[in-house]
């Protein structure tokens, strides 16, 4: 999924800091150091204070200095621009080096599906990346003919890891002697309490992917595996209006006319609801651990903390978004040397510090408290086989389907059945489109 906030947390900072730029040129090896200086291109939209950002920023200087006469230059793009505009800009001349990119068989399979990703299987096997990555964050990196994720060729790679989790102002909750819940019976008693004291307890952006993450940790309290792997990865049959969907989808709305997500919030984006939280306003933020660095360091005037949703096995996570390599770069040598600096204990020690979940650093090296604890949550759900993807993940166009559909709950145009039916038709098409 996506961040952070996404689009609007990368401000020019993250191009003024450290990026030079060079003249552009042809493609060719790494570190070649001709008399022709050459641009690496490369998006992300990653914030430049968030664990991904300060990691990335090391790994551009590492690489500049090992490939002389060869300069980085990221170019500030929003991931709503980028999810928007990707199949387009990808085939034509215009295509990064190397790039940021949503994974799961809406975004990169797609694009693998329509021959705009470069196929990278051989350099992950000569380069042991695929040593580096256990069986449940490969499933994200690997897609077959028909585009569905789990199995076939190597698209992309995931240098961090990601999870959804409840963060919490541990000042509200001490001055309204709120405990921190283990059930979702004690989550939902620690709302009520806010709310009859006259505070919305979740600062939720309904205009982009949070709301939606919301509905699917609802459904994930009465799902499985099973359940899962036949809606994102195509094993079985997907009834929408079953018990997990419908819990979901009736608890969501239920949530809106109780008071713990306030109606406005369909119009909210993601960074305005993470700007809530820092402020102090809510108590309560639903989301990724693509916010962690930042909360690290925006947040001053109050301690936070963070829990698992309370009750359940699965949430919402998987290995972070992928480095992809554009079918249509210039420099693919390049791409891939990059991509093995952001893998090398340095930088995943440096992730893990700043407030990411790395996939191949030195777990002595982690020194921060918090970062251990964000750590040790993913290594919880990790090894419990409890990351569910996202659910925007399954059909191309799903996520603004999502979009629409948590709005209706929230702004009470739609009944939880009609907004069932909204979600369930485009994956029921999608399916027919691949053959399923």
């Amino acid at each position: 999924m996506l961040r952070l906030g996404r689009g609007a947390a990368l401000t020019a900072a993250l191009v003024a800091g450290t990026m030079a730029l060079a003249a552009c040129g042809g493609s060719g090896g790494s570190g070649d150091s001709g008399s022709e200086a050459k641009t690496l291109r490369l998006w992300h939209y990653e914030a430049p204070n968030s664990a991904m950002g300060v990691a990335w920023a090391e790994a551009i200087k590492q690489f500049e200095a090992t490939h002389p006469g060869v300069k980085v230059k990221v170019e500030a793009k929003g991931f709503e621009q980028i999810q928007k505009t990707a199949p387009m800009v990808l085939n034509s001349s215009e295509a990064p080096d190397i790039m940021e990119y949503n994974k799961g068989n809406a975004t990169a399979g797609l694009l693998s599906k329509q021959g705009l990703l470069t196929d990278m299987t051989a350099e992950v096997t000569e380069r042991g990346w695929d040593k580096l990555l256990s069986p449940n964050l490969q499933t994200t990196s690997r897609y077959d003919a028909r585009g569905v994720m789990g199995s076939g060729n190597w698209y992309g790679i995931p240098n961090y890891a990601e999870y959804v989790m409840v963060y919490y102002n541990k000042d509200m909750f001490d001055e309204h002697s709120v405990k921190v819940p283990t059930t979702l019976e004690e989550f939902t008693a620690a709302m009520d309490t806010f709310v009859e004291e006259g505070i919305t307890p979740l600062s939720v952006g309904g205009k982009e992917y949070p709301a939606q993450q919301i509905l699917y940790q609802l459904a994930l309290s009465r799902a499985d595996r099973a359940w899962v792997d036949n809606f994102q990865r195509y094993t079985g049959k997907v009834n929408f209006h079953d018990a997990a969907w419908t819990y979901g989808a009736t608890t969501f709305a239920d949530w809106v006319k109780k008071g713990y997500i306030a109606k406005n919030s369909a119009g909210i984006d993601a960074e305005n609801m993470g700007v809530a939280f820092i402020s102090g306003k809510f108590p309560i933020l639903v989301s990724g651990s693509w916010w962690y660095g930042r909360f690290q360091d925006e947040i001053k005037d109050f301690e936070w903390g963070t829990f698992l949703w309370p009750g359940n096995t699965m949430s919402a996570g998987s290995g972070g978004n992928l480095w992809v390599v554009p079918q249509n770069s210039e420099n693919k040598d390049l791409a891939y040397d990059f991509i093995d600096i952001t893998m090398k204990k340095e930088i995943q020690n440096t992730l893990g510090n700043t407030g990411g979940v790395p996939v191949a650093a030195d777990t002595s090296a982690i020194t921060d408290e918090k970062s251990k604890e964000l750590i040790d949550n993913f290594t919880t759900l990790a090894d419990a086989d409890g990351l569910a993807y996202y659910p925007d993940w399954p059909a191309p166009g799903y996520y603004d389907v999502l979009v629409s559909a948590t709005q209706k709950l929230i702004n009470g145009s739609a009944t939880p059945q009609q907004a069932l039916d909204e979600i369930a038709k485009p994956y029921e098409e999608n399916l027919a489109n691949i053959g399923q």
